[in-house]
């Protein structure tokens, strides 16, 4: 491989890795909220697919029934990460321009 060539890769891995920087704060900024339930419980979740907030509406408390709000709290949990994590997922693509990257590849791999 030619020094040139060699400089050229030694810069693209460069600008990815300050593009993948941006990428992080991004993630940090972002936020998804989902819900379950039809709205009576809405959970907030963070581009690091951190739940941030949770909201329960009253009237799903419901003391002889836990274990429905349980699994109210868990839908809407799995749906915010998953929702997260679709945004963070189409961010990556414009980032790398659809190359299939080794360790991002149907994923953010260990990027967070």
């Amino acid at each position: 491989m030619s020094k040139k060539m060699m400089g050229q890769l030694m810069r693209q891995a460069q600008e990815m890795q300050t593009r993948m920087g941006q990428l992080q704060e991004q993630a940090a900024r972002l936020t998804v909220s989902a819900s379950a339930g039809g709205g009576m419980v809405t959970v907030t979740a963070n581009g690091k697919q951190e739940v941030t907030a949770l909201a329960i509406d009253p009237s799903v408390v419901n003391p002889d029934d836990v274990e429905m709000l349980q699994d109210l709290i868990l839908a809407a949990i799995a749906e915010a990460q998953r929702k997260s994590r679709e945004q963070l997922d189409l961010e990556v693509q414009k980032l790398t321009g659809g190359l299939n990257i080794p360790g991002l590849g149907g994923g953010l791999g260990g990027l967070f």
